[in-house]
């Protein structure tokens, strides 16, 4: 995990113990570093996956996959924002990036295969209209972008943003998936599924809904 950029965005770099192909999830900035870390390690890049396209998610996108030759999935929805990003950066200060179109789109429902890893991914729309959460069953791991954090949940004023949706989104996850099932967020810490059952306040709405 590399927390990145100035919003403190989680980037995941992973692979099989020993497998000479790596994933990375969400490369929002300081992509030097992360591609000093695919040389450290070794590896082969055998994919890009995006959660969603907000601009901390996703600056360093176009340098890594020109860099390594990885295709990259995106939700559908959102493709056109990452073939313009700088258009939809809402805050000032950040920027500029650099806009890529993505050689895959994802509508959820589909199971990849790359890297040696099966993943399921997961339509979780809510904090962003396109927004995917990638599931390894087999490794008891989601990884979910601006979804659900350690006691938090994404947030929803940002355009495309909608409070019940998400709220089902989450829903989904967590009566879908075993309480066991190690969350990456986005932001924040590391936690699991089975304790933000237990202790997020949000949760606790989604339960009386």
């Amino acid at each position: 995990m590399f927390t990145v950029g100035p919003v403190g965005e989680n980037c995941f770099l992973l692979r099989r113990d020993g497998a000479e192909e790596a994933l990375i999830v969400d490369p929002g900035e300081e992509a030097p570093r992360l591609l000093a870390a695919i040389d450290e390690l070794g590896v082969k890049l055998a994919g890009i996956l995006l959660t969603h396209t907000h601009f901390d998610h996703v600056g360093a996108v176009a340098p890594v996959a020109k860099a390594t030759g990885a295709e990259v999935w995106v939700p559908e929805i959102e493709r056109p924002v990452l073939a313009d990003i700088n258009s939809f950066v809402p805050f000032e200060g950040f920027g500029p990036f650099e806009s890529y179109e993505a050689e895959h789109t994802l509508a959820g429902g589909e199971r990849l295969e790359l890297a040696g890893f099966e993943i399921d991914v997961v339509f979780t729309p809510g904090h962003s209209p396109g927004h995917m959460t990638f599931s390894i069953p087999a490794e008891a791991a989601v990884f979910s972008g601006d979804v659900l954090f350690q006691g938090s949940v994404g947030r929803t004023d940002l355009p495309g943003g909608d409070w019940p949706t998400l709220l089902e989104s989450i829903r989904t996850l967590t009566e879908s998936l075993p309480a066991e099932t190690v969350v990456y967020p986005g932001h924040m810490g590391i936690t699991s599924l089975g304790a933000e059952r237990a202790s997020n306040p949000f949760l606790a709405e989604l339960a009386r809904t």
